[in-house]
């Protein structure tokens, strides 16, 4: 399997010059500000706005495939640069007159406005922008609404203000994150899929897992949770990993559409993963104003529980079905592959210790990036040393000056990847290529981030209206109202919520739709601040998993020859754990270590798995022998038992499983001599 990621439509080598030129300048800048914060907070928006829709228009054609008309992409384009430039320049004048906008601020305002929705319809189709159209549409028409979805009225400048100035709109809080962490942990990322990680992946969950029972689907499992440490997108991760393990599970016995389930559902899974989770985290952090490692504690004992799930239902079908793994001689080394590329684990290893001791997302984003490059092109210079001792002291040389720089401040760090760089322009053997790819990555990560910048900016068109007209604490005020009877059917509105609007739109957007519009219902219904945001986050990833849309399961239906709705169904039981989870983390908050007991947490994952376990059982209908339609039924009611967190669920759940699993283990031990005698009956 190739490591060259395959994201863009082409490759960065295939572009005109020019674009691959502008897409290098726009990460050279965002690398620069996060280095150094040369510009202010709004500016560095506006020139990412700017950067964005210039390159989505020379890159997206306006229908279809092929590339864009040069004219009026050139023409969008600099309509989209002059925007940003207007912010920039008159900076200080739109400060001062915040609210009184002049022909020339309307006339940008709205052009920005609609150079934003042709881009996210370019990018991401019609989804988006026809809800952020309804949005709009109710800011200018909703007076004439009756009762309480009605609003005051609003002009037109009021709306442009709104939108396409200050920080409410377009320039909100999701265009500050993704010009900011999402972009640094995208480039971060490209480096890594560049130099060789999704390789190292791939051949240590091959190495581990490839020769058990179930190998194949359990290496698909193992590379998409490994993938989601470094990569945002799970409908990407099925059209990275899924072109090796999705093959290989349908030629060791898997059905097609098992196959694809289980790559649909563990790639979306990797969105959360800790430390990216899909960038939606460094968005609750922000939107929530809690320290970053604070989500990540949270997402962690879930993301876990979602995997096990995953890989329990691989084996129980494994164990169905009879599949073997693959010949031991087949799988290589883990160990091997983790020797011949052990030096691109020391960047993330840095960025996830710099995360957990409370860094900020940024400063660990800009160091575990700038720590990247550096060993990349390192590894190249060692190449051309000869003799282990020779290079184990470079090494360490390079490893004391990086750690000495880095502690005198971020000049110094690139300063030494400046030196590097010019060492590797010097070095004829590796050296030029290292440097090539290096510069590569960044051209290509700046094209990777431009879907998930486009969603960023496009919603702040709901943020800004929601925030105008006060719609939110109307949809809360209903929520709230529902909940008053029942807390369950309030999470089961909002879960209809996110699904509904996950059909259309990223998974991005729809956090940041329904947490500003569901979450606070939840909040005043008593749910933690966190859970509530986590649990419409957790929602807006399995919409792609939910029909009629189910995005990840149609982007697997190609590679599997499967239809899209037979994947989806098989993704939905697989998954099942991620859809109970969220449920059981409003009832037991400890399950989002949001309490003071570990005994607590440990007692609510225990049940946690137990429920699993159970409805694993039920779904595929076998353990250690098929199950009974009754016996299922009654594993997903001692499932459901423990989820519940009502007066003695727990106690009626835990003996109901007691009880279905020691007559299934009894009924095994029955039918194992009848099994054994059937041979020699023959």
């Amino acid at each position: 399997m190739s490591s060259q990621p395959i994201l863009a439509r082409t490759e960065p080598n295939d572009w005109p010059r020019v674009l691959f030129y502008i897409a290098l300048a726009f990460s050279v800048f965002q690398v620069a500000t996060a280095g150094f914060h040369l510009v202010s907070s709004q500016v560095l928006r506006a020139a990412h706005v700017g950067f964005a829709l210039l390159l989505t228009f020379l890159i997206y054609p306006s229908r279809g495939e092929g590339r864009p008309n040069p004219w009026i992409a050139w023409t969008l384009g600099a309509l989209a640069v002059a925007g940003a430039a207007y912010q920039w320049i008159f900076e200080a004048d739109l400060i001062q007159r915040s609210g009184s906008l002049t022909t020339g601020d309307m006339v940008i305002g709205t052009v920005t406005v609609l150079l934003v929705f042709e881009a996210a319809r370019r990018v991401m189709g019609l989804g988006l922008p026809i809800i952020c159209l309804i949005f709009l549409l109710y800011a200018l028409f909703g007076e004439y609404i009756p009762g309480a979805l009605g609003h005051r009225p609003f002009g037109l400048d009021q709306i442009v203000n709104q939108l396409a100035f200050g920080t409410e709109g377009l320039y909100g809080t999701p265009t500050y994150v993704s010009a900011t962490y999402i972009f640094l942990f995208v480039l971060f990322g490209a480096f890594l899929e560049q130099s060789g990680m999704i390789q190292l992946f791939t051949d240590f969950a091959m190495g581990l897992f490839g020769h058990r029972r179930g190998g194949p689907a359990k290496v698909a499992v193992a590379s998409s949770a490994f993938m989601g440490t470094i990569s945002g997108s799970g409908v990407a991760n099925v059209v990275t990993t899924g072109q090796f393990t999705i093959p290989l599970m349908k030629r060791f016995g898997y059905a097609p559409a098992f196959a694809g389930g289980v790559e649909s559902a563990a790639s979306m899974g990797s969105q959360l993963m800790p430390p990216v989770m899909g960038a939606v985290a460094f968005i609750m952090a922000e939107t929530i104003n809690v320290a970053y490692i604070e989500v990540v504690k949270a997402a962690i004992i879930p993301a876990v529980l979602y995997f096990v799930g995953i890989y329990w239902m691989v084996q129980l079908e494994a164990h169905r079905a009879n599949l073997r793994g693959l010949p031991k001689d087949q799988c290589p080394n883990p160990w091997a592959a983790i020797r011949q590329r052990w030096y691109l684990l020391i960047p993330l290893a840095v960025l996830v210790g710099l995360l957990m001791t409370g860094r900020t997302p940024m400063l660990a984003g800009t160091i575990g990036l700038v720590l990247t490059a550096t060993v990349i092109l390192g590894s190249a210079i060692a190449l051309n040393l000869k003799g282990m001792p020779l290079r184990i002291a470079f090494w360490i040389a390079l490893g004391l000056i990086a750690a000495g720089a880095l502690k005198l401040g971020n000049g110094p760090i690139f300063i030494v990847l400046a030196v590097l760089a010019v060492a590797c322009l010097l070095l004829k053997r590796h050296g030029r290529e290292t440097l090539r790819i290096s510069v590569t990555a960044l051209a290509n990560g700046a094209r990777q981030a431009l879907p998930v910048a486009i969603a960023c900016i496009l919603v702040g068109v709901i943020i800004g209206v929601v925030s105008l007209t006060g719609v939110a604490s109307t949809f809360a005020g209903f929520v709230i109202q529902v909940g008053q009877s029942s807390l369950l059917l309030s999470l089961l509105l909002t879960m209809v919520t996110c699904l509904v609007l996950g059909m259309g739109i990223p998974s991005i957007p729809n956090y940041i739709i329904t947490s500003s519009i569901a979450a606070p219902a939840l909040l005043a219904l008593g749910v933690p601040l966190l859970v509530s945001h986590m649990f419409v986050f957790y929602f807006g990833i399995l919409a792609d998993l939910t029909p009629p849309v189910a995005l990840a399961c149609f982007a697997a239906a190609p590679i599997a020859k499967e239809s899209g709705l037979r994947i989806s169904g098989w993704a939905l039981r697989v998954c099942l754990a991620g859809f109970v989870v969220p449920f059981m983390a409003v009832y037991s908050p400890e399950l989002m270590l949001q309490g003071d007991s570990v005994l607590a947490t440990l007692y609510v994952m225990g049940k946690a798995l137990l429920a699993i376990g159970l409805w694993g059982v039920s779904a595929i209908g076998f353990w250690l022998l098929p199950a009974s339609r009754l016996e299922r039924l009654l594993m997903a009611v001692a499932g459901a038992l423990l989820v519940l967190a009502l007066p003695i669920t727990d106690e009626l759940g835990f003996g109901l499983a007691a009880l279905l699993v020691l007559l299934h283990w009894r009924r095994s031990r029955r039918a194992a001599p009848a099994a054994a005698a059937e041979p020699s009956a023959r």
